[in-house]
C-alpha cells in the first residue's frame, strides 16, 4: 500500500458521519426519491430511448472534436463582440477573473449557480481579493449564508431539511423563524433584490455555448440567472470547455433532456441565450462580456480511454438513483462533484493519489448508467477505474490478497466448496477479530444454494 498523502479524501470517514446523521438521511431519502419519480413522469410517453441516442451521439462528437468546437466558438463569439479567454487550469481561471474584476473597478459582484466555479474555488479567490460575492440561486445562497458547499450538482442544498434552513435564516438573517418556504423564499427574495441592483458585475456558469452562433446558454429556474446576467454592466460566464454544443439546431434536444432527467420538468423555467454585449439601443445585458473557457485536464481526458465521462451534461439524474449517495449524501464525496459522474470526474480530475477511496462509493449496480440521458457508460468507467486503483497499487494488502484468493478459488470448484466449509468454520473466529467487518457480511448459510437445489 503506498503512503497516502495527506489531502487524501477519505470517503469512508466522512460517510460513517454521514449515516449517522439522521436528518440528513431523512432529507436525502425525501428528496431523492421526489426527483426519481419526477423524472419518471416526466419521461413517460416520450420518445425518450430514440432522444438519449441521438443526444449520446450529438455529445460523443463534441468530445471527438473538442478542440475544433472550442476554436469556432471562441472565433464566433468573439466577432459578435465578447472578450475570450482560454485558461489552461483551476489557478490561471481564478487570477483572470480577480484581474478582470480588478481592472473593472468591481467591488460587488452577484453570482448565479455554477459548478466550474466551485470546482476552481473561485469564491474564496475573491474574497481574498477584499470583493464582495453573493450567490443568488436560493439553494446556494442557502449553502453561502450557512458556510458550506453544494451537495449535488442540480440542488445545491438538498441536504437541509425546511426546518434547518429556517432555524438558518433566523441566525443569520436576523428574520423571524418560519419554515414556511414561501416565507423563506420572499426573505431571500428582498435582500437579493436590492444585490442584483446594486452589483458592479456578475459571474455565471453556462449550461452549453453553441460553437456556430458563440452563444452562451443557461437554464435555470429562479429567474436569478437573467437577473445576474442583465443587470450588471460587466459579465463574467466561466464555462468548462466540454460543454460545446455544434449548433443551435442541436439546443432542442438538449432542452427536451436536461431538465427532465435534472429535476422531472418537461421544460425549464427560464431559458437564456446569450450572444456578444449589450448592442447599441438596447436596454439590458451587460456592456462587457468576458467569457473563460476552463480546460483543467479536460483535453487530457479527451485524448484518453475515459473520454466518455465528458458526455455528462450534468443533470444528476446519476446521483439521485444511486443507493451511495441517496443515504450519505453529496458532502461525504469531499469533492465538488459526487454521485456516480462525480466519483469518475473527480478521480480523472484530480487523480488517483487523492481520489482512490471515492471509487468505494458504489454498488456497481449500474442504476446510474440506466438513467444517464446521454448514455454514458459510468458502470463500465467505474469499473475500469477500480481496476486502475488496484494497477497502481492504492488498495489494502488484505483486500488485494482476498480478492485474488476469490478468483482463483471461483475457478476452481473443490478450493470453492472448501472455503465454504471453511468460511462457516471460521466465522465466529473472524467476528471476534472484526466485528464491524464481519457484520457487514452475510453470514455463511449451512446449506447452500446449490446443495438445496440439487
Amino acid at each position: 500500500m503506498k503512503k497516502l498523502p495527506s489531502h487524501i479524501i477519505d470517503f469512508h470517514d466522512n460517510a460513517r458521519r454521514a449515516i449517522d446523521d439522521h436528518s440528513l438521511r431523512r432529507s436525502m431519502r425525501h428528496a431523492t426519491g421526489t426527483f426519481r419519480q419526477k423524472r419518471s413522469d416526466a419521461i413517460a410517453g416520450i420518445p425518450f430511448q430514440e432522444w438519449r441516442q441521438a443526444a449520446s451521439e450529438l455529445r460523443r462528437m463534441v468530445v471527438d472534436d473538442l478542440k475544433g468546437y472550442v476554436d469556432e466558438f471562441a472565433v464566433n463569439a468573439t466577432r459578435r463582440g465578447a472578450i475570450v479567454h482560454r485558461v489552461k487550469n483551476a489557478e490561471d481561471a481564478r487570477n483572470l477573473v480577480g484581474d478582470i474584476l480588478k481592472d473593472n473597478h468591481a467591488k460587488s459582484i452577484v453570482k448565479s449557480k455554477s459548478m466550474v466555479t466551485e470546482e476552481i474555488h473561485l469564491n474564496k479567490h475573491l474574497e481574498d481579493l477584499g470583493l464582495r460575492v453573493i450567490e443568488t440561486d436560493l439553494g446556494e445562497y442557502i449553502i453561502q449564508i450557512a458556510g458550506e458547499t453544494p451537495s449535488h450538482i442540480i440542488v445545491p442544498a438538498i441536504h437541509k431539511s425546511r426546518e434547518q434552513i429556517g432555524q438558518l435564516f433566523r441566525e443569520k438573517l436576523g428574520c423571524d423563524l418560519s419554515n414556511d418556504p414561501t416565507v423563506l423564499t420572499n426573505t431571500a427574495r428582498e435582500i437579493l433584490r436590492q444585490e442584483f441592483l446594486s452589483a458592479d458585475a456578475a459571474i455565471s456558469g453556462a449550461n452549453c455555448f453553441i460553437a456556430d452562433t458563440g452563444s452562451v446558454v443557461l437554464f435555470t429556474n429562479e429567474g436569478n440567472g437573467r437577473m445576474v446576467t442583465t443587470l450588471p454592466p460587466l459579465h463574467i460566464v466561466v464555462t468548462s470547455i466540454e460543454k460545446a454544443l455544434p449548433s443551435i439546431k442541436d439546443l432542442p434536444l438538449l432542452m427536451r433532456l436536461l431538465p427532465r432527467s435534472a429535476t422531472g420538468q418537461t421544460l425549464t423555467s427560464y431559458l437564456s441565450i446569450i450572444t456578444g454585449p449589450r448592442e447599441p439601443g438596447a436596454t439590458t445585458g451587460a456592456k462587457r462580456l468576458h467569457i473563460v473557457l476552463l480546460d483543467n485536464g479536460r483535453s487530457e481526458i479527451a485524448n484518453g480511454p475515459y473520454r466518455e465521462i465528458l458526455k455528462c451534461i450534468k443533470c444528476g439524474a446519476c446521483m439521485n438513483v444511486c443507493p451511495v449517495y441517496g443515504i450519505v449524501g453529496g458532502h461525504a464525496y469531499g469533492s465538488t462533484y459526487p454521485g456516480p459522474m462525480g466519483v469518475i470526474l473527480s478521480a480523472l480530475l484530480n487523480g488517483m493519489e487523492e481520489t482512490h477511496r471515492l471509487l468505494d462509493a458504489t454498488t456497481l449496480c449500474g442504476a446510474c448508467a440506466e438513467v444517464c440521458p446521454v448514455k454514458v457508460p459510468l458502470l463500465k468507467l467505474l469499473y475500469e477505474l477500480r481496476e486502475m486503483r488496484v494497477d497502481k497499487g492504492y488498495v489494502k494488502t488484505a483486500e488485494a490478497l482476498g480478492m485474488t484468493g476469490f478468483g482463483i478459488a471461483a475457478h476452481n470448484v473443490n478450493i470453492f466448496r472448501t472455503g465454504q466449509v471453511s468460511a462457516r468454520a471460521l466465522w465466529p473466529l473472524a467476528g471476534f477479530l472484526s466485528p464491524i467487518t464481519v457484520n457487514r457480511l452475510p453470514k455463511p448459510v449451512n446449506r447452500t444454494f446449490r446443495r438445496r437445489m440439487s
